[in-house]
């Protein structure tokens, strides 16, 4: 009798809609632990008294493996310290609702994911050169971003205070750690706080100077 032969197994679905190996989520998992682990330090300490050892120890990881997917400290940090890939979700909103979204993500962003979007460019004065850094970065990808958004002669104005106004949401939540504010639910404190960010994204603009 001849062996009944098994077809092979099909190949593992590729393209747009298929769902990452186990191999790639794990990897990518592992990276943005460690991200979220130097973003930590880097809200607490000095750049320079930042260890590997120590991101990789919060991270659950090895040394070697933080070095693999980042190369150095400096190129870790230089990720950390970038904020180009939180603007596109931090402004990722129609402008009649941007400032309910940045609110939104903010709080979720801080107890969901324990990642604020924004709130390390309050740590700068830590970091010496590596501040000017964050500043410039924070200036380029996401002050100039929302600005470019905003029409009228103090689009820039408007996005500062804007930003103002959610840096200080973010101090409160996560420098101070406002009980009342923490206790409430996200939506009661976007339809509270989201308002105030709008006004100034959309309330009548002005000449500067006046």
């Amino acid at each position: 009798m001849n062996p009944v032969s098994t077809p092979p197994p099909p190949p593992p679905p590729s393209g747009p809609g298929a769902s990452p190996a186990p191999g790639r989520r794990d990897a990518e998992a592992t990276k943005a632990a460690i991200l979220r682990a130097a973003r930590y330090f880097l809200a607490r300490h000095a750049h320079a008294d930042i260890t590997l050892k120590a991101v990789a120890e919060r991270a659950g990881v090895s040394a070697p493996l933080v070095l693999k997917y980042f190369g150095n400290k400096d190129a870790l940090f230089a990720r950390v310290m970038s904020f180009e890939e939180d603007a596109e979700t931090f402004l990722d909103a129609p402008l009649e609702d941007l400032g309910r979204h940045m609110v939104r993500q903010i709080l979720t962003g801080q107890r969901e994911r324990g990642a604020d979007p924004v709130l390390r460019i309050a740590f700068a004065p830590l970091h010496g050169d590596h501040g000017d850094v964050l500043r410039a970065n924070f200036r380029a990808q996401v002050l100039d971003r929302l600005a470019a958004r905003l029409p009228g002669p103090d689009a820039a104005v408007r996005a500062e205070l804007a930003l103002a106004t959610a840096l200080g949401l973010s101090m409160m939540l996560g420098i101070a750690r406002g009980p009342e504010l923490r206790s409430l639910p996200v939506e009661d404190v976007v339809d509270r706080y989201g308002p105030t960010v709008q006004a100034h994204l959309t309330g009548p603009a002005r000449p500067v100077g006046t």
